[in-house]
């Protein structure tokens, strides 16, 4: 194995990859959130390819990581077939239904409240656009920001039974 490879097989990822079976990769990125890759890599029949392409999706996650999802996802599209790993598939990701979920519940408060989203943004300190992304469940959005959110809305954030 040469330098180069060595060195970038000992480097630790923040993101970890593991085969599931055949087919598909389950990759936890850094900030936890689960992806599932359609891709050939347990197909392979040498180990040490195997290890190779896991490493280099660790590697892509990592470099493209990103509380936008969607760009997130795009991004790795791009640097994989830039690197020559074969995805056929990526999913959106283990929380893309909750934030979807939780976004479209402050639109649906906000809206019924008729106030306009830049007001609303401008109240909780926040880009319009990044409460843009929020309402439409392309941005992971922290308890800090979903607080301020929820306090200009008259909403407290809770913990309710499924």
């Amino acid at each position: 194995m040469n330098k180069e490879l060595k060195r970038f097989m000992n480097t630790e990822f923040k993101s970890k990859a593991r085969i599931v079976d055949s087919k598909m990769v389950e990759v936890t990125a850094p900030d936890g959130e689960v992806f599932q890759v359609l891709c050939q890599v347990g197909a392979y029949l040498s180990e040490e390819t195997r290890k190779y392409e896991l490493h280099l999706i660790e590697a892509i996650f990592d470099k493209n990581f990103s509380e936008d999802k969607e760009l997130m996802t795009n991004n790795i599209w791009r640097e994989s077939f830039a690197r020559g790993v074969a995805f056929l598939g990526i999913s959106s990701g283990d929380r893309q239904r909750e934030r979807i979920r939780i976004g479209g519940r402050i639109r649906q408060i906000r809206e019924e409240r008729n106030m306009e989203a830049r007001d609303l943004a401008k109240l909780a300190g926040i880009d319009a656009a990044n409460l843009s992304r929020i309402e439409n469940g392309k941005y992971s959005v922290g308890i800090d920001i979903l607080s301020k959110i929820a306090a200009v809305l008259g909403k407290k954030i809770d913990f309710v039974d499924l």
